[in-house]
């Protein structure tokens, strides 16, 4: 029996698709530079039980399963591999349970982030993470390659939420890991295991997730520095004197220009960066007058803090904008996203600022700066051969400069394809081995999203 027709014996007609023109459009996320194969099929199963069959499937035939969400990744994680069965998971979009007592939600994966955001807050609850895309991306997406935002400085990310997993393994059985309650500490930790895995472990069925009162709405302020030297001064004395910001992002000035040109910010062309703090705690203003005489006294230019919610979202607006800003400097964008020790932020913007001009490129930087996950946004003409080899080029240098400075390549997007030659290096030998026995563990015939992170 062949692939098409074995698929067919355990799922409904319409969750089975093999149109060329229609598949094709399932072959890859939002990442440059990282190559996409042509799938076989594409299923979309609604069920545990249908996502058990699709995996026995796989396994019997020794086809490969590239598992996908809402395809907003950065890295190729859910790009296709020739030949392979494309397991899209959007239709198990379910939010099965809200439990404001445990502080809980049972969801699927294709859940939209901003859904489930909005569902729990209707219970006067709070699902913290907050990727860029949660309009969007999906919470099985974000469990894959373990997904931050903007209000990780305060909250943390994605992994610290999920507190239990349903996992339907390579070769069709189901597991169960982790927990519902608040504690819990019953041998290896495999729910955090499969956090970050990027589909190769496992597919991702249902997800216990913890949730936290919802807080008051917070308050923001604006601070225009001189140099991302002085601002990145800010972000340590404001770290080191124990404030807890529920948001601290900076934008150096290629961004501040990028956004300024899009959407007439009336940024003064003399500001070299922004800071951008914000706090929801109880007397946020008192918070922010502090926040504001430090960023003061490290030499800043301006500081304008809000009075109200509505004025919090004007002075937001600029670092909304950025990735769109930066967008449309030129016809293709690279996004880095190499997050260093906060003490080390400084040297990794300079180092970046360097790095544009040795190859001539316009390299735009925001940054989570409480956390020192930057996003450095590498901005090259596509169709430009000598361009596009510069840009990726700069990329690498993006990511040695991070590990140089004692950081990581990746804070939030993963290693998909983009990023797995330096995956190695970041790893050591030891390291490497080490993950690739337990990849082999779970997944012995090696069908699981092939060729990602190793």
């Amino acid at each position: 029996m062949d692939l098409i027709a074995r698929l067919r014996a355990g799922l409904p007609g319409e969750a089975i698709l093999t149109d060329p023109d229609v598949t094709g459009s399932y072959a890859n996320d939002m990442a440059s530079f990282c190559e996409a194969g042509t799938p076989a099929v594409v299923v979309l199963p609604r069920t545990v039980e249908q996502v058990q069959h699709i995996m026995r499937t796989a396994t019997e035939l020794r086809v490969p399963v590239v598992p996908q969400g809402a395809r907003t990744g950065l890295s190729g994680a859910a790009n296709a591999s020739d030949g392979c069965i494309v397991l899209s998971l959007v239709k198990m979009d379910r939010i099965i349970e809200i439990n404001p007592v445990d502080r809980i939600a049972v969801v699927e994966p294709g859940v939209i982030n901003a859904v489930l955001s909005r569902a729990v807050n209707a219970h006067g609850l709070y699902y913290p993470p907050d990727p860029s895309s949660w309009e969007q991306c999906s919470i099985g997406g974000n469990i894959g390659t373990a997904s931050g935002g903007l209000c990780c400085v305060k909250y943390g990310v994605t992994a610290e939420y999920v507190l239990g997993l349903d996992i339907v393994l390579a070769d069709g059985r189901l597991l169960t890991t982790g927990r519902r309650t608040a504690k819990g500490v019953a041998g290896y930790d495999l729910t955090r295991l499969f956090v970050g895995s990027e589909g190769s472990l496992g597919i991702v069925v249902r997800a216990v997730l913890a949730l936290k009162p919802e807080p008051p709405e917070q308050l923001a302020l604006a601070a225009e520095f001189p140099s991302t030297a002085a601002a990145c001064e800010a972000v340590c004395e404001i770290m080191a004197r124990g404030h807890a910001p529920s948001l601290l992002e900076l934008m150096d000035r290629t961004s501040i220009r990028a956004v300024n040109d899009m959407a007439q910010m009336g940024l003064p062309d003399t500001t070299e960066a922004l800071l951008l703090a914000a706090f929801d705690t109880p007397e946020p203003a008192a918070d922010l007058a502090a926040v504001g005489e430090l960023c003061t006294a490290a030499g800043a230019t301006q500081v304008v803090p809000a009075e109200t919610a509505a004025e919090s979202d004007m002075l937001l607006q600029a670092r909304r904008l950025t990735l769109t800003a930066l967008e449309r400097v030129k016809s293709a964008t690279m996004i880095d996203d190499v997050c260093v020790p906060r003490s080390r932020l400084a040297e990794m913007l300079d180092g970046t600022a360097a790095i544009a001009e040795k190859y001539g490129l316009t390299i735009g930087v925001c940054a989570h700066a409480g956390d020192g996950n930057t996003h450095p946004t590498v901005c090259f003409d596509a169709a430009d051969p000598d361009e596009s080899r510069r840009a990726r080029e700069s990329f690498d240098d993006i990511m040695a400069l991070g590990l140089q400075l004692g950081g990581t390549i990746t804070g939030e997007h993963g290693v998909g394809v983009l990023k797995k030659e330096w995956l190695a290096r970041e790893l050591g030998p030891v390291g490497l081995e080490l993950q690739r026995g337990i990849k082999q563990v779970f997944d012995p015939l090696g069908i699981l999203n092939p060729g990602k992170l190793f």
